[in-house]
């Protein structure tokens, strides 16, 4: 079976990429640049819990030099603290008032993981360099896009700096794969190749951004300072090393930012905090742009759209990277089952229903919010808007974006999943919904070893037996007790793989509950005991419902390398070779002549066809996306 076709190698791509290798699945990476990105200390994310362990199970987390944890985020109007929630380490938080956001979540936020974006593209890209399964084409830009029945064939022509150069006699390469996504970024050409509409609003937000090493009063803790006389908002975010991340809000539409006029920032707000300027250096600054789109479809036959190529948001500290890397982890699983046999095509369209409504609910609570937030960007319209008590209100949407809270951060909930099963016979109440992430506890498997669950996700689903005791009972005695060789047998009798875990407690379960997790960490059903035949119902709704054809066989990916190779000048030249891989074929146009002959080779490579693309398959110049109101 062909691998999947991955374009971009931005986070997102690389991430989603490297999951579908730990699956099994063989992938091609097309890179339109060089294979390395620029350090810029100004360009950071933030990872929220979920994110930071998706990365953390590929291997990928920064390290501790690398990505800062904070302390404490403190929420400033004018000179008084209006809201200050403490970290605790490593992650559990008290929030401040009792009665705020962070005490009515079912679990105690933790601190985002505060990393320049840079540094983790370099760990995502070394990672996926080191996999068999995988192989990344630099300079190969998407210009054509095909699909059939069987899979889908991309077009790439050489970029600027590649050795052949743009304009070389029959540049251009034909890539075959059994599916493509589409990561390419908010000017994405497979969204324009695949043809599909991408409403929303342009400039909603703009900060100046730079980046500096100072010594600030607060060190190891964020800050939100709300005040006239810093031009109305103004976030500091640490770094290691002592390095800052320092955003003005600026109106949406205002003039161009001189370096002048943001060193006058930089100075006029240390002063403000400092009592006077302190030391400091300038390592980087910019101007970041928020707009706010959703792309009408996510899928198309065999391709898909993820990351900044399938939405952009970013305003009152929203993170569209962050929902990048759950578009990965919510679609690396559900590709692989149905990649190797073990789930229907079906299973691949729950991708967008469950993405797409997430997306799009934060997009709506964002354009909500920020008429009552921002009060049209003029402070003293902020202060006229508020009633008695609705200063706290609004101090709070702008911290829950920032930290991973309430509607604007918390990770999504899958509710309305078309994968959600009825409610099977048994059914009970935990502190953890269906379809939402679940509790990141401590779990034993049957060989006595103990991780975190979330630790424990990313591969098979997982069914979690609450057994009280377990912990302090040997092995041998537990795993042959009570329920737990009914469940054994129940769980080996799935339609899909899973593994057994055991617990001493999860919130809000009572003993011998069991539940059904995701590989992507949301809750698919809890009851009670065990119950093989509505254990199989749940499972069988995971992945789809559909059954599986019986002729279709499990590929292993043992014997998959991505590169298989063959050079012929003919179009239709083929290859008989047992190895899945992209195919690469090459040809002169020269309409008038055509062979037949095909070469083998042991060099990995694409299938490299030699026509130029018509003018069906050409695409258009990636272009600045339109300015269509937004219906999230």
């Amino acid at each position: 079976m062909d691998p999947v076709i991955v374009v971009g190698a931005g986070p997102v791509g690389l991430s989603t990429a490297l999951a579908l290798t730990r699956h099994g699945v063989p992938v091609v990476v097309l890179d339109e640049g060089p294979g390395h990105d620029e350090p810029r200390t100004a360009r950071t994310i933030l990872l929220r819990r979920d994110t930071a362990a998706f990365l953390r199970r590929l291997g990928c987390a920064p390290a501790p030099e690398e990505g800062c944890g904070w302390s404490a985020w403190r929420t400033v109007r004018r000179r008084q603290v209006s809201r200050r929630i403490e970290f605790g380490e490593p992650g559990p938080a008290t929030a401040i008032p009792a009665r705020g956001a962070a005490a009515e979540a079912e679990e105690p936020p933790e601190s985002p993981l505060h990393v320049p974006q840079h540094i983790l593209t370099r760990r995502l890209r070394a990672a996926l360099s080191r996999e068999r399964l995988a192989r990344i084409a630099i300079h190969s830009k998407l210009d054509a896009l095909e699909q059939d029945d069987h899979g889908v064939t991309a077009h790439t022509r050489p970029t600027g700096g590649s050795p052949g150069g743009p304009e070389a006699p029959g540049a251009g390469t034909w890539w075959r794969g059994s599916h493509l996504i589409g990561c390419d970024g908010q000017r994405s050409t497979v969204r324009k190749l695949l043809e599909i509409r991408f409403p929303g609003r342009t400039a909603v937000e703009r900060h100046a951004v730079a980046a500096l090493r100072a010594e600030l009063p607060w060190p190891g803790e964020a800050v939100l300072h709300r005040s006239p006389s810093l031009g109305g908002e103004v976030t500091a975010r640490p770094l290691p090393g002592g390095l800052w991340r320092l955003d003005w809000l600026l109106p949406p539409r205002g003039e161009l930012v001189t370096p002048e006029a943001l060193v006058a920032r930089i100075r006029d707000t240390l002063g403000l905090w400092c009592d006077g300027t302190p030391p400091y250096d300038l390592l980087d600054a910019g101007v970041h742009t928020v707009h706010h789109r959703l792309a009408k479809r996510w899928r198309v036959g065999r391709a898909f759209l993820a990351g900044g190529a399938a939405h952009l948001l970013g305003a009152l500290g929203t993170q569209d990277l962050d929902e990048g890397l759950r578009d990965a982890a919510n679609l690396a699983w559900k590709l692989a089952l149905v990649w190797h046999r073990h789930a229907s095509d079906a299973l691949l369209d729950s991708y967008q229903a469950e993405r797409r409504a997430a997306v799009g609910s934060r997009l709506r609570a964002a354009d909500q919010a920020l008429p009552l937030v921002r009060g049209g960007g003029s402070w003293p319209a902020v202060r006229r808007s508020l009633v008695p008590g609705g200063a706290r209100g609004h101090d709070v949407l702008l911290t829950d974006g920032h930290i991973g809270l309430g509607p604007l951060g918390a990770p999504p909930v899958y509710a309305r999943s078309p994968l959600a099963p009825e409610p099977p016979e048994g059914t009970v109440r935990v502190a953890t919904a269906p379809g939402a992430p679940v509790a990141d506890v401590t779990v034993t498997a049957p060989d006595g070893s103990s991780a975190r669950l979330r630790d424990r996700l990313g591969r098979d689903l997982l069914v979690l037996l609450v057994a009280p005791g377990t912990a302090v009972w040997e092995r041998r005695h537990w795993v042959s007790a009570g329920l737990m060789p009914r469940l054994a047998a129940a769980i080996a009798a799935l339609p899909v793989r899973a593994e057994l875990l055991v617990t001493e407690g999860y919130p809000g379960a009572a003993a011998h509950t069991v539940l059904l997790v995701r590989p992507d960490g949301h809750l698919v059903a809890a009851m009670s005991g065990v119950r093989p035949a509505e254990l199989y119902a749940c499972a069988d709704a995971a992945r789809g419902g559909t059954a599986v054809p019986p002729q279709a066989t499990d590929r292993s990916a043992a014997s998959a390398t991505p590169g298989r190779a063959v050079s012929a000048s003919a179009p239709g030249a083929t290859e008989t070779t047992s190895t899945p891989g992209p195919t690469q074929r090459t040809s002169t146009p020269e309409p008038a002549q055509k062979t037949s002959t095909v070469q083998k080779t042991s060099t990995p490579g694409p299938v490299q066809k030699t026509s130029t693309p018509g003018p069906a398959q050409r695409a258009s110049a990636p272009g600045p996306a339109g300015t269509a109101s937004a219906h999230w």
